[in-house]
């Protein structure tokens, strides 16, 4: 799809911007922080503001990194603030463009295809840009950096790599300007969907960037990465297919339901399986409120060493049972995890969701006791979205070690502000 021209725009620091502008300062000069006071100074910031980073402070640093001698600003999460503010934000984009041709990113990032609006406001690609981010600055002070590019991939890397050495912190790439600027890149990790765990994987072939992945044999690749080849080799050459009608079109073959988070401090075995407990009832509650079963789950934990174990595992029949999902993940966390390590971050999911109805499920197998049990879920449920999700709880949530009470005040693992909890 050469014949398309897309942007991939970011706005700037996103909640340590938004967070200056409630405030009142230039979210280009503030000293700020978005970080919550009432952990300990070992919480990890969720943004610092362009003039911190400008004196060294990186982007997503624990409390007690940041240098002393600095005097900034802590700004407590505010999720909801931030929900509220991108979806503004969103509505400003639809000034200009169709929904059809923008798909949302994340919360502070979305791709635009421009491709039918050059002609529309007879602008170049990069002024439709600077047009878009002068609305957003204008109606919210909230500033913006872009990629441009020809197809999605080079939009994105153009945001990420060149837009940052850009004097209007826009940047562009074609298929020239990309085996130009991007081929030699280093590190590779700095390019979208490269971690470092591929990078090392790599790095045993004698490969640090994406022009050495051109040079490297495909059978190698494939055998190294499997089907993931295919992705890699294609953004090596600058190339992706996907375009935003494809993303919109898209469908997923299977559902499934995940919950994560990074313990506060570490967690013994014993008060690991507590947490374990409370993520999988949570996600059971979403689970039957959307009417599906399940037949498998997955449990992964990080232990504060840095290593990991976990996995998935299948059940011998579809299930929505609390008690039943339960007991799996407790002998599947006692059959993986290890007795002798501190956890620090737990997922948990449910996996291969499907209509409730279109399944024999273990409701026929046990069927009074497990309707007497969804009838209580549900009645769960009514109280929770009529008086917030903390009106009920289990036992479990009010041992000393639990998180669950405080998480439901959160949004996206922070404090979501006023009435968070509802």
């Amino acid at each position: 799809m050469s014949d398309r021209i897309y942007c991939c725009i970011d706005l700037k620091s996103y909640y340590a911007s938004v967070e200056c502008v409630s405030r009142g300062l230039d979210p280009m000069t503030a000293k700020l922080v978005v970080a919550d006071p009432e952990r300990s100074d070992g919480t990890v910031c969720l943004a610092v503001s362009p003039a911190l980073k400008a004196l060294g402070v990186k982007s997503r640093c624990r409390m007690f990194e940041i240098p002393t001698g600095i005097d900034y600003i802590v700004a407590k999460p505010q999720m909801r603030f931030y929900m509220e503010k991108s979806a503004e934000i969103y509505s400003i984009y639809l000034r200009y463009v169709s929904k059809d041709d923008i798909h949302v990113y994340s919360i502070d990032e979305c791709f635009i295809d421009l491709t039918d609006y050059v002609s529309l406001y007879d602008k170049t690609p990069r002024e439709l840009v600077v047009m878009l981010i002068d609305a957003v600055k204008r109606v919210t002070g909230i500033p913006a950096t872009a990629g441009v590019g020809t197809n999605l991939f080079l939009a994105k890397t153009a945001l990420d790599i060149t837009a940052k050495k850009s004097p209007d912190f826009i940047g562009y790439l074609d298929d020239y300007e990309f085996k130009k600027t991007i081929w030699h890149h280093r590190p590779i990790t700095d390019v979208w969907n490269v971690g470092h765990g591929i990078a090392e994987r790599l790095k045993k072939y004698g490969v640090f960037d994406l022009f050495g992945i051109t040079k490297c044999p495909e059978e190698l690749l494939y055998k190294e990465f499997g089907v993931n080849a295919e992705l890699l080799i294609d953004h090596a050459y600058g190339k992706e297919p996907c375009t935003i009608k494809d993303i919109h079109e898209y469908k997923a073959k299977s559902n499934s339901l995940s919950n994560g988070q990074v313990l506060f401090s570490d967690y013994g075995y014993e008060d690991a399986l507590l947490i374990v407990k409370e993520m999988a009832e949570q996600l059971v509650l979403e689970m039957v409120e959307k009417n599906f079963v399940t037949d498998s789950i997955s449990l992964y934990v990080n232990y504060s060493d840095g290593k990991n174990s976990g996995g998935t595992k299948k059940l011998s029949f579809f299930t929505s049972s609390n008690k039943t999902i339960l007991k799996e993940f407790t002998e599947f966390f006692r059959e993986r995890v290890d007795k002798e390590k501190n956890v620090r971050k737990i997922n948990v999911g449910l996996n291969n969701l499907v209509d409730e109805y279109f399944v024999n499920s273990d409701l026929f197998l046990r069927y009074e006791e497990v309707k007497k049990e969804k009838k209580l879920q549900h009645a769960v449920l009514d109280i929770k979205n009529k008086y917030g999700k903390n009106s009920i709880l289990k036992g479990i949530s009010f041992e000393d070690r639990a998180t669950q009470r405080e998480r439901n005040r959160l949004i996206g693992g922070h404090n979501g502000g006023e009435n968070a909890d509802r």
